[in-house]
Order: C-alpha cells, then structure tokens, then sequence
C-alpha cells in the first residue's frame, strides 16, 4: 500500500519542521509527503526542501482559502492508494504508518480516524489541553473512544480516506466550521465503511495557549451549528451537553450574587465535576500542576465550546440569519 500525506500548512514553519522529522522515522516508508502552503506570510519553503534527500516530499503554494480546500489541493495531485491527513501541530510515531497499513488490510476500512495524545516533551498546558480533549469526563472523550456515541467520524488532524473513496465522494465542501464531520457524513451515505484504528494515535500539540484554546474550541462550538444546517439529523442531544453545563455554571455565579442559599446545591455539583477531573488528571499525567490545569482547560472546553454553540444556535437557527 502506498500512502499520500497531505499537510495543510499556514504562517507554522517550525511545525512543519517537527512533524516531517518525525515521518523521517516511519518504520514503513511507502509514501509521499505533500505540503500545502495555504497562502502563508511566514513561509516554509526552505525548511521543506531541506527534507528532499530524506523523504519523498512535494511542496505547493496557493491563495489562502482555508484547510479544507487546501486538502483538495493535496487530493488532486496525490498518488497514493490512501490519503492520510495530518494537522501540521501533530507528531507521528514512527510505527504509525505500519500500524495503519496491518489494520487496513486486515478489516478492510475506506476512511479511518484515529486518536491522539500528550507527548512527553509537550509543556504542562499543553498536556492540560490534551488531557481536556480526550478525557472521558468532557466531550472530548468520544473523538477517539472505541465505544464512541452513534456513527464514527474521524477527526482531521488525523484522518484517512481510500482512492475510491475520493473518486466517488469528492473532496471537503467546507473549508472550516466542521469541515471534517461533513465529509466524513457524505462518506458514510455513500456506503463506504469508516473505522476507528485506536493504536494509530498522533501527538496532537493543538495550543499553547489557554486563550488560544478558548479561541478554538469557540470556534468548534460554532461548527456544530454548521454541520447541523447541511445535515440536521446530527445534532444529537450530547451535542447540547457543554451548553447546558456553560448555562450551569452561569447560573450558579448568579445565584451566588442574588441569592447564596440556594446557590449551595449547584456550587456542591460543580465542586464535585471539578473534584473529579483533577483527582482523574493527577491519575493519568502523576502531576499535581497538570492536575490544576486540566481542571483550568476543562473549564475552558465546556465554556467555550458552549458559547461558541449557544452564539451560533441563536444567530442561526433562532433568528435564521446566513
């Protein structure tokens, strides 16, 4: 099998360095690497022809138009048998490729996403972040649970889709807001089999930044008012969950300024909810500081994503604007 790594690439030259080192270490080297240069200020032209001697690497530039259209950039100059998509904040095992080649020969998958995690050299905000977004006790828990909620839809930042299946289905409609459930979604009414391969896990740097990761997962809340107005049977009642919780948690700090007694019942649920992450975090990564932030970035998941939802809910759906 021969794989094709398309990489969409914007103002991050020192990522794009980090992530092509480490597909230098792949133990299954049948494939390519292209990287697209989504209309880049700050761009990593030399850092990717260093990597020619080391990989089969292709670089292109065009106008910005956004990760999805630059995936479809990548789609229609690639040669592979399978398209393999990488967030360019990732970095690969070196057994990845080799564990996606046994299982797709094995089951047979057209489309597979696959999960990701905190590497060790990741900042103890990052591994907060990355604790957030996978741990059972928020909504990240379900992108790469093996016993994830109805239909599986693999996640970009690390997601892969057959020939066939870009033959048939086309590539991504959406540039952003969700870009990769919708495709996944057309893929599956197609008739093509998606899977979940829970070994090919990326590191996934997602943010630095506590008000970085805010920014994002607004922005995720947003999209899934979007991927409800192309497909209105996937907002399912887990998809309102952090808008609840975001309401909750308003209500509470209200209470607690107009009228403390009856406050004390919602400020024990959420002690309890926070209690649990931390002592759950401080389990998973031995660090009380990582604890502490996990507490922080959950906080921030709901929160964002929620107002990002309720924003976009109102906005769209309430008052019907475009």
């Amino acid at each position: 099998m021969f794989f094709s790594i398309i990489i969409p690439l914007y103002n991050r030259p020192q990522e794009i360095d980090e992530l092509l080192t480490t597909l230098t270490e792949q133990t299954y080297t049948q494939f390519e690497v292209l990287v697209i240069e989504d209309g880049s200020v700050n761009d990593a032209k030399n850092i990717v022809a260093s990597y020619s001697d080391k990989l089969d690497v292709k670089y292109f530039v065009k106008p910005n138009g956004g990760q999805g259209f630059a995936r479809n950039f990548g789609f229609e100059r690639a040669k592979g048998d399978y398209f393999i998509i990488f967030d360019s904040d990732c970095l690969i095992p070196e057994d990845y490729l080799e564990i996606v080649k046994n299982y797709l020969f094995e089951h047979q998958l057209d489309a597979y996403g696959g999960p990701d995690a905190a590497h060790e050299t990741f900042t103890p905000v990052q591994k907060a972040i990355s604790y957030a977004m996978t741990s059972p006790f928020t909504t990240g828990g379900i992108r790469g649970n093996k016993k994830h909620i109805g239909q599986f839809h693999p996640r970009s930042f690390n997601m892969g889709v057959s020939r066939e299946v870009y033959e048939k289905v086309g590539g991504f409609i959406l540039t952003r807001l969700g870009e990769d459930i919708e495709y996944s979604i057309r893929i599956h009414e197609n008739g093509f089999k998606i899977g979940l391969i829970p070994a090919a896990k990326v590191f996934h740097k997602r943010r630095t930044s506590f008000s970085q990761f805010y920014k994002q997962l607004h922005f995720f809340g947003r999209a899934r008012i979007n991927i409800y107005k192309h497909f209105p049977k996937e907002l399912k009642l887990i998809h309102f969950s952090p808008a609840v919780a975001t309401i909750g948690m308003i209500t509470t700090v209200l209470l607690n300024i107009i009228y403390p007694p009856l406050a004390y019942i919602f400020d024990f649920i959420v002690l309890l909810y926070f209690l649990l992450i931390f002592f759950h975090a401080w389990q998973v990564n031995k660090s009380i500081k990582i604890a502490l932030l996990s507490v922080v970035a959950s906080f921030i998941q709901l929160t964002a994503y929620g107002l990002g939802f309720i924003q976009d809910f109102f906005k769209r759906i309430i008052v019907k604007q475009s």
